[in-house]
């Protein structure tokens, strides 16, 4: 058995990565490299999102490899069963849908993100609302494709007690998906946002009075003073359930940097009540991530969720940092380097210009302020 991670008010922040191969890049070793670098540099879970290659043998090898809780979103299994045979999405029968979910679940994947909550009447919303950018969900597209061409309600949403079937058999998690996240600021908290979070809250009561394990994801691209809106609506709306976001990226002008827009957002939702961030890299927006991407999302996510459990007042959290202090105070490098949030980066810093003394560094040398003041101080108290 691996890991077992709590998601939820009172425990620690959580962080996922997403992996996963895309039709243009299909390299299962480099994806299972990404396995190793979240497990050595601290992610609670990963997921695989892959959408190129043998999406089975590159699943079943990630949940070999991975010690930690494993999520998938079954429907990229379905759309791409489709068109890998030449068909349309919207070809796929509801109980292909179904089988995907059903595949995954017995395979032992211990959460699955599931696109409940675009209906008929969000896809409505979303039409009159007249977003800059419509949808950027990939579930979500991929289900808003199949309904409209059909003409037919989301068969997630409407059976609905077919997912919870299933979820109950082999005790897998439901994270609600936000299929209509805004992907701009322009389009934050906006009709087609809330109504679906409307929604997913009515399932999230369904869940949980059927003993399902749920969490409901969010947003997205909010602006930094909406951010603490939306998690009070996001409780308020689904009953306390576990709050799951990606980021919230806070500004869309920062492509190569959304590592950080992200980590910004995140502190603040994470600070107010989200309970689970996921990873965003400095890819984000522009390719498939690479490995060192995945280690610099990954430390910015888990910077982003400490600081917040220092917020929250978190058991241990602030010890942290406490600790490092008294450790800087004595400027014992090996012992402050070692407990680092990432200790190889911050040893190849020091390391690389050392200063003349062993117990300063290379910004201040021999006026270091801690030394000054700290030698001062010692022998005055000493007389």
């Amino acid at each position: 058995m691996g890991r077992l991670c709590g998601v939820g008010n009172g425990l620690r922040t959580k962080t996922n990565v997403n992996l996963g191969t895309s039709t243009d890049l299909c390299d299962l070793e480099n994806e299972i490299e990404k396995v190793r670098i979240s497990r050595k540099y601290g992610a609670d879970t990963v997921m695989d999102l892959s959408t190129g290659g043998d999406l089975r043998a590159i699943r079943r090898r990630v949940l070999e490899e991975a010690d930690m809780p494993f999520g998938t979103v079954p429907i990229y299994q379905a759309a791409v069963k489709a068109t890998s045979q030449g068909r349309e999405i919207s070809s796929l029968t509801v109980d292909e849908i179904f089988a995907a979910v059903s595949e995954q679940a017995e395979e032992g994947v211990d959460f699955v993100t599931l696109h409940c909550g675009v209906t008929m009447e969000t896809v409505e919303r979303l039409q009159q609302e007249g977003r800059v950018m419509n949808v950027v969900s990939r579930g979500g597209a991929f289900l808003i494709d199949w309904m409209l061409a059909n003409e037919k309600q989301n068969p997630l949403y409407e059976y609905f007690d077919r997912v919870l079937e299933i979820a109950r058999r082999y005790d897998v998690t439901l994270s609600l998906g936000d299929g209509m996240r805004p992907g701009c600021l322009a389009d934050a908290t906006d009709r087609a946002q809330i109504q679906e979070l409307i929604i997913l809250g009515e399932l999230a009561r369904l869940a949980l009075d059927a003993g399902v394990q749920v969490m409901i994801e969010g947003p997205g691209h909010i602006p930094i003073n909406e951010v603490k809106e939306n998690i009070r609506l996001e409780k308020e709306l689904c009953h306390g359930a576990p709050f799951y976001v990606l980021g919230p990226i806070v500004t869309d002008v920062a492509p190569g940097y959304d590592h950080i827009t992200s980590a910004i957002g995140g502190a603040i939702a994470a600070s107010v009540g989200a309970d689970f961030l996921c990873c965003v890299t400095p890819a984000e927006h522009l390719r498939l991530p690479s490995l060192d991407d995945v280690k610099e999302g990954l430390i910015a996510t888990r910077i982003a969720a400490h600081a917040a459990d220092i917020a929250k007042g978190i058991p241990g959290a602030a010890e942290w940092d406490r600790k490092i202090s008294e450790l800087r105070e004595k400027r014992d490098w090996a012992a402050q380097l070692k407990i680092a949030m990432d200790p190889d980066k911050a040893t190849e810093y020091h390391d690389s210009a050392r200063a003349i003394a062993d117990d300063v560094c290379t910004m201040c040398s021999q006026y270091c302020s801690i030394k000054i003041s700290g030698d001062r101080l010692k022998k005055r108290a000493a007389k």
